[in-house]
C-alpha cells in the first residue's frame, strides 16, 4: 500500500511529521495531491489540547491542490484539475444543509445532530497537512482555480478568508456602518476586508503588531487603535463621538476582547463573534445593558462548500482583494513541525505559513 508523509497529532502539544497510507477513493470522493496548505490558529488550539480531536488524526483544513483520482460516480472534474476545498465541507443533503447551515451539517436523525459537523478536516477525517488528501462529496466541494491564479493567491479562501468575510456577513454590515474589528491577526485582517467590501465606511482595527498595523490599513482600516497605549472602548467610543459602532467584530476569542467589543455596541448594534474559545464567557451586566439595549450577539463558522469558494476566488481575480501579504513564511511540509514552533509562538512576526509538500 503506497505511503504519504502527513502531519499527525500525538497527544497535547505534539504535533509529528510521519507516515500514513495514502487514502482509498471512494465512488463520491476525489483524492487530491495537495499543493499547499497553511497553518491555522484552530490548529494550535488542537496542538495544546484546548480543541479535542482523535489522536492520529491528520491536521490541516486549507488545502490547495491537483485532481489524482476521481470517485467512479464524480462528475464534472478531470484527474490534473487545480483545485481548492473549503474547510467546511457539507455533505449537501443532511437537515442542516438543506435549511442553509452547511457549516452545521448534522450526522442525520439516525445518529443525532452533530453541531460543527460541517467541520470534517483535521477535525472529524485526515486533514490537508499531508501530501493528499481525500474530499468527500467531491461534487459538492471541489471548486476549480481559475486560470492565472496562483496557489498563495487562493491559499486564504478555504477558511482564513471565509471565516473573515462571514464575520461582516453575519454581522449584517451595511453601506455606511462603521465597524470595529477586534484583532489584527489573519482572520481580522480578513474580517476588515469583508467589512470594507459590504460597505463600511469607518473601520476600527483594535491592535498592537505594527506590522499587523500597516496591513490593516491596506485591507481597508480607517483608523487602529493601539490597546497598549489607550482604552480601546473609550477610544472607539471617542472616535465616534460616542455613538458606538454599529457592528463590532471579535476576532481573537477572548473574554476581554469579547467584552469590550460588546461595550463598544451603539443601542441595536450586532456583536460578531468569529474567536474560537477555550474558556467560558461572562456577559458583563453594564456591557449588556442589562439585556434591555436591541444588541444582537452572532457567532459564525465559516460556510463551505463550492460556490463560496468560487465567489471567494472571484473576488481575488477581480482584484478587490490581495491576500498575499498575509503569507509571511514558508516551509516544506518535511519541516512542518519547525513551522508549528514558529506559528505556536507568533516569531518573527508571522502571519500565515505556506505548507507545500
Amino acid at each position: 500500500m503506497p505511503k504519504m508523509k502527513a502531519a499527525i497529532f500525538v497527544e497535547p502539544n505534539r504535533i509529528v511529521l510521519d507516515e500514513k497510507p495514502v487514502p482509498d477513493v471512494g465512488p463520491l470522493d476525489a483524492l487530491i495531491r495537495v499543493t499547499t496548505t497553511t497553518i491555522c490558529g484552530t490548529d494550535i488550539h488542537i496542538l495544546k489540547g484546548e480543541y479535542p480531536v482523535e489522536r492520529g488524526l491528520t491536521i490541516g483544513h486549507e488545502p490547495v491542490g491537483i485532481i489524482e483520482k476521481l470517485g467512479s460516480a464524480v462528475e464534472g472534474y478531470e484527474e490534473g484539475q487545480r483545485v481548492i476545498a473549503g474547510a467546511i465541507t457539507p455533505s449537501g443533503h443532511s437537515a442542516a444543509c438543506l435549511i442553509g447551515c452547511h457549516s452545521q451539517d448534522g450526522a442525520g436523525t439516525k445518529h443525532g445532530f452533530k453541531p460543527l459537523g460541517g467541520w470534517r478536516f483535521g477535525n472529524t477525517i485526515d486533514g490537508a497537512q499531508a501530501e493528499y488528501l481525500l474530499v468527500p462529496d467531491a461534487m459538492t466541494n471541489l471548486a476549480p482555480i481559475p486560470d492565472g491564479l496562483t496557489d498563495e493567491q487562493v491559499l486564504m479562501c478555504p477558511d482564513i478568508m471565509s471565516t473573515g468575510f462571514s464575520g461582516a456577513e453575519r454581522g449584517r454590515v451595511k453601506i455606511g456602518d462603521i465597524v470595529a474589528v477586534f484583532a489584527q491577526g489573519p482572520i481580522g485582517l480578513c474580517a476588515t476586508a469583508g467589512a470594507r467590501l459590504m460597505g463600511a465606511t469607518t473601520i476600527i482595527g483594535v491592535e498592537a503588531v505594527p506590522a499587523r498595523m500597516e496591513i490593516a490599513q491596506k485591507m481597508g482600516a480607517d483608523h487602529i487603535v493601539d490597546f497598549t497605549k489607550v482604552d480601546p472602548v473609550d477610544e472607539i467610543l471617542r472616535l465616534t463621538d460616542g455613538r458606538g459602532v454599529d457592528v463590532a467584530i471579535e476576532a481573537l476569542g477572548l473574554q476581554e476582547t469579547f467584552e469590550a467589543a460588546l461595550r463598544v455596541l451603539r443601542p441595536g448594534g450586532t456583536l460578531s463573534s468569529l474567536g474560537v474559545y477555550s474558556a467560558d464567557l461572562k456577559i458583563p451586566l453594564d456591557g449588556f445593558l442589562a439585556g434591555l439595549g436591541d444588541q444582537t450577539i452572532v457567532t459564525t463558522l465559516c460556510p463551505g462548500g463550492k460556490e463560496r469558494m468560487r465567489r471567494l476566488m472571484q473576488v481575488i481575480a477581480s482584484d478587490r482583494l490581495d491576500t498575499r501579504p498575509l503569507v509571511t513564511h514558508r516551509f516544506k511540509l518535511n519541516d512542518i513541525e519547525e513551522a508549528y514552533d514558529l506559528f505556536a509562538n507568533q516569531r518573527d512576526g508571522v502571519l500565515k505559513v505556506a505548507i507545500t509538500p
